[in-house]
């Protein structure tokens, strides 16, 4: 089901902004309220428009990493044994890119 948040400071409004990004929903992060209550209110007037949401997630959901915890797992443990790595060595802690320890 499709959730629609405005983005801000708070950790759970940069949180969900965070999901639907990653989850290709960009469209339903807003940026001010007053855009967040015309999105919710043609979200609710449109039911199409709530339906395209919803069949874009469930075509896309097998495929996205965001719906894979198995996967999301293993990057996780990856991360964890650079770090250790980089420990191990004696090296500093330091800026990491993740993607590169898939």
């Amino acid at each position: 089901l499709p959730v629609l948040t405005c983005a801000g400071e708070t950790f759970a409004a940069r949180v969900a902004a965070s999901v639907l990004e990653a989850a290709g929903l960009p469209e339903l992060v807003t940026t001010s309220l007053k855009r967040y209550e015309d999105q919710a209110l043609h979200l609710a007037t449109h039911p199409a428009s709530l339906n395209a949401l919803k069949q874009r997630i469930a075509s896309t959901r097998d495929s996205m990493t965001l719906f894979d915890p198995q996967r999301y797992a293993r990057h996780l443990e990856n991360a964890y044994r650079a770090m250790w790595e980089r420990h191990a060595a004696g090296q500093p802690p330091a800026l990491m890119d993740l993607a590169a320890t898939r």
